[in-house]
């Protein structure tokens, strides 16, 4: 089982660095679906991985950074359903 979870967090630290560097590259906007959706997966990762070791601090980030991505995955949906 460790090394699974060991496995999940370092995809999940791959997929957000991925995320990032695709941003920073303009290939992605900070606002796009894939990157949203990019960054909660990952942070569903870190969240799994750090709980499974006791990180709480980087457990309770990952919390807060897939919160904020799935509010703006709900907002940009409304916004479409708007248009």
């Amino acid at each position: 089982m460790t090394i699974i979870i060991e496995i999940i967090g370092w995809a999940a630290a791959l997929l957000i660095l991925v995320s990032y560097l695709l941003v920073s590259m303009g290939r992605l906007s900070g606002t796009s679906v894939t990157f949203q959706w990019m960054n909660v997966v990952g942070a569903a990762g870190f969240i799994l991985n750090s709980g499974w070791h006791g990180a709480l601090p980087s457990a309770v980030l990952n919390i807060a950074w897939a919160g904020i991505g799935i509010f703006t995955l709900v907002r940009l949906a409304r916004g479409r359903a708007r248009t």
